[in-house]
Parts: structure tokens; C-alpha cells; sequence
């Protein structure tokens, strides 16, 4: 059973912690979309130029050779889940242009969310997915912290050591997703919450029109936060070999 495209009118936000704070929150514009289904909207497309979309090359596998929801079901079954549905949380592209820090697989039995990749991507055109689970893949409760080594380098600004802690909570109305670098004194916390609506072609030109050139204007707001850091006097840490293997 497919599922309509949603849309979620959000904000991201990010507080360091440590020697070196800095804290700042964004508006941001996510989809919520099944990924084996077509668009049938005017403004938005999958695998196609529009205004909006999708395209599977971005997802799944390294930027711009991504295989989409076929790898996707990969590493949910190298893992030990069986096939079952499975949706794609994920900044669309505008205009053709894309880039997104993080995106999310998202797993489910029945209703029950069991597991997420959260796919993550920098700057330098490297990525790594990340793959949080329970034990047996029990249902993801909001208050469970899935916790992961960190291997892979997102910002200068901070070491590739410590662990994340992801927490999800996902329901009918809303999204709120946290990621917490916990790296003795000095981390992070980020976090991407905002309402479930259906997608529409009036949704997306207003988010057009109010954040124009989106995923280029994340890419701004991430060299400007870098830029404050710099003056703050942040440790500057040169961009290491992305790990070999494609998901921890």
C-alpha cells in the first residue's frame, strides 16, 4: 500500500557544549515519502527534474550513485530485518540542486517504527549511514537512546570520537528526532522536529517562496555557523578518510 508524500514544515537546531558554545535554530523544509511510489503532484517528482524532488541516485549508497530503497532493504536485511514498509524522511532537492546533512531509512512492523538508517553526509561529498536498532528490533519507543560510535567526520570543528545517542519519536501528527555527540566535555546536541501534513503543490511553493533555494541555503547556514566558530577561536581539525565500510 502506497502512501501520499507528507510534509513537514520544521526546525533543526544545534547546541555545542564545551570549551567553545554555540547554539542556533533554522527553519526547514523535510519530506516524508514512500519511497517505491511516484509523485502524481505538479510541483514535485521522483527521479525527475521539478521544483521539488526526490531522486534515488541522492539516497542509498555514496552522493550521486545512490541505488535508493534497494539498498535500503539491503542493510535492513544484512541486519536481520525482514521486508516490510519502509519510508524516506529527507530534505528534497530544489530546482535540481540537493544536499542534505541527514537523512533518515525509516522501518516499520506493522506500526511499530524497529529501525532507522540515518544517513549521514558532509560538506566534502562523503557520507556514512548509521544504522539504530533495538535488540530484536523492539519497537523504537520515544524514550530509548540508541547509541553509536562515532566514525565519521561531519565538521571540522569536532573530533570523530565519542558515540551519538539517537532518539526518535515519530507518531501520526508530528516528527521529533535528537542526535546527542557525547564526547566527554565538549558535544552536541541536534535535533529536527516539526508536523506531519500531506504534501501539496501549495505547500511547496510556499516553502519555495518563504526558503528559497533550500538545500543551498543549508549549505550557507553551515559555512556561516563554521565561520562563527572560527572566530570563537574552535579548534580546527582537518577532514580525515571517510571509514571504508558504507554503514556502522
Amino acid at each position: 500500500m502506497t502512501a501520499r508524500p507528507e510534509h513537514i514544515a520544521g526546525a533543526t537546531t544545534h547546541a555545542r557544549r564545551g570549551q567553545v558554545q554555540n547554539a542556533f535554530r533554522y527553519s526547514v523544509d523535510y519530506v516524508l515519502i514512500d519511497p517505491d511510489a511516484p509523485s502524481k503532484l505538479v510541483l514535485f517528482s521522483r527521479n525527475a527534474f521539478n521544483l521539488a524532488s526526490v531522486n534515488d541516485k541522492n539516497h542509498g549508497g555514496a552522493p550521486k550513485k545512490g541505488r535508493g530503497l534497494a539498498w535500503a532493504k539491503e542493510v535492513f536485511a544484512a541486519a536481520g530485518l525482514p521486508s516490510g514498509r519502509i519510508r524516506l524522511l529527507t530534505q528534497p532537492s530544489f530546482l535540481g540542486y540537493v544536499f542534505n546533512p541527514v537523512s533518515f531509512w525509516l522501518a516499520y512492523k506493522g506500526a511499530d517504527l524497529v529501525a532507522v538508517i540515518a544517513e549521514v553526509s558532509n560538506t566534502m561529498g562523503d557520507r556514512h549511514s548509521y544504522l539504530c536498532k533495538r535488540a530484536g528490533f523492539a519497537p523504537i519507543r520515544r524514550e530509548d537512546r540508541i547509541v553509536a560510535e562515532k566514525i565519521f567526520h561531519v565538521s571540522p570543528f569536532q573530533e570523530v570520537q565519542g558515540t551519538y545517542q539517537f532518539n526518535f519519536d515519530i507518531t501520526a501528527e508530528r516528527i521529533s528526532i535528537r542526535i546527542a555527540h557525547e564526547n566527554g566535555e565538549e558535544g552536541l546536541i541536534a535535533t529536527l522536529f516539526g508536523p506531519r501534513a500531506p504534501l501539496s503543490n501549495r505547500r511547496i511553493l510556499g516553502s519555495a517562496l518563504r526558503r528559497p533555494f533550500g538545500p543551498l541555503r543549508a549549505l550557507v547556514l553551515i559555512h556561516w555557523q563554521a565561520v562563527k566558530l572560527y572566530i570563537k577561536g574552535a579548534p580546527f581539525r582537518r577532514r580525515p578518510l571517510p571509514p571504508e565500510e558504507e554503514v556502522s
